[in-house]
């Protein structure tokens, strides 16, 4: 099984790319590769945590997929280890030839660094690829330089599969991402009005680092990761507008037709497609109407999808 490491414990020497590598999309992949051909070095990829943004500017940086979520999509694709790198002032400060020197190459032994065209670091992000051309020059070491991917759209980035997932466009995000969205949460007790209108939902707690898709109601698979057995189901993604307009955003899953207690599980949501936005109904009696015209359409979503 891949490991995450601080970079003390890494395996030495490294074929390494350095990133945040959110998202896995096709572009990551394209550097990935590079990085799994060096064949005589342990493929690794170092990310920064928390992200360098959080800490200079205190922006709220969602990842697409948290670094526990990325360790089995990074072994299937080669990656022996994942390091995070922990980002603070200090770290902030140092020139980008100090960090190809103390960070790159004393402490992560790299012997080959893979990164994109485009990329920058160091203080300021005053470094770039020509940074690390004359770095390494003379130390044996091998730079691969992978140009952008890009589609009839423009280049394949994070940002958009973030605005396709805020649009709620899954099959899109699907294409890019080259793989299903999903996330996890555990099942918490709720209020359990779901249950009195015969719609009983388990309320996920899902790690406030992870994005969402934009707010409403889908159609989504929903399966208990030590079983593996994956059920259909409809998310309610976001506040409860019929029950208590001031309610926070939250995430709620009815399995549907089926009875189970999930209390205490973890789940695993794959959200397919948005049903409709949410709607602030007259009375739990229209709630409870829709909620039925919801399951049925979701139902045929999903069997659709499975036929």
């Amino acid at each position: 099984m891949i490991s995450l490491l601080t970079p003390s414990e890494i395996k030495e020497p490294t074929s390494l790319a350095i990133g945040s590598f959110d998202g896995l999309h096709e572009g990551h992949r394209t550097l990935i590769k590079s990085v799994v051909n060096e064949y005589e070095y342990t493929p690794t990829i170092a990310s920064f945590w928390p992200h360098p943004r959080e800490i200079l500017y205190k922006e709220t940086r969602l990842r697409l997929d948290l670094p526990s979520e990325k360790l089995p999509l990074l072994e299937n694709l080669g990656i022996k280890q994942l390091v995070l790198i922990p980002f603070d002032l200090e770290l902030s400060r140092l020139s980008a030839e100090e960090f190809i020197n103390n960070i790159l190459i004393n402490q992560l032994q790299a012997r080959t660094i893979s990164v994109g065209e485009n990329f920058r670091f160091g203080y300021k992000r005053r470094g770039d690829i020509n940074t690390i051309k004359n770095s390494i020059k003379n130390k044996n070491i091998k730079l691969n330089i992978v140009p952008l991917l890009e589609d009839q759209e423009g280049r394949i980035s994070s940002s958009r599969v973030r605005n396709l997932l805020l649009q709620s466009d899954l099959v899109k995000a699907k294409d890019l991402l080259k793989r299903p969205y999903s996330f996890s949460g555990k099942v918490v007790k709720g209020k359990g009005i779901g249950k009195k209108i015969g719609f009983p939902t388990a309320n996920l707690q899902i790690d406030g680092r992870k994005f969402l898709p934009g707010e409403g109601v889908y159609a989504a698979w929903t399966k208990e990761i030590n079983s593996g057995i994956k059920f259909p189901s409809v998310m309610n993604l976001g506040p409860q507008p019929t029950i208590n307009p001031l309610s926070p955003s939250a995430v709620e899953v009815h399995i549907i037709d089926k009875n189970i207690n999930l209390y205490d599980l973890e789940l695993f949501v794959e959200p397919i497609q948005m049903i409709r936005t949410q709607i602030k109904f007259s009375n739990m009696e229209e709630l409870s109407n829709q909620i039925s015209k919801d399951k049925e359409l979701a139902k045929t979503i999903l069997q659709e999808i499975n036929n």
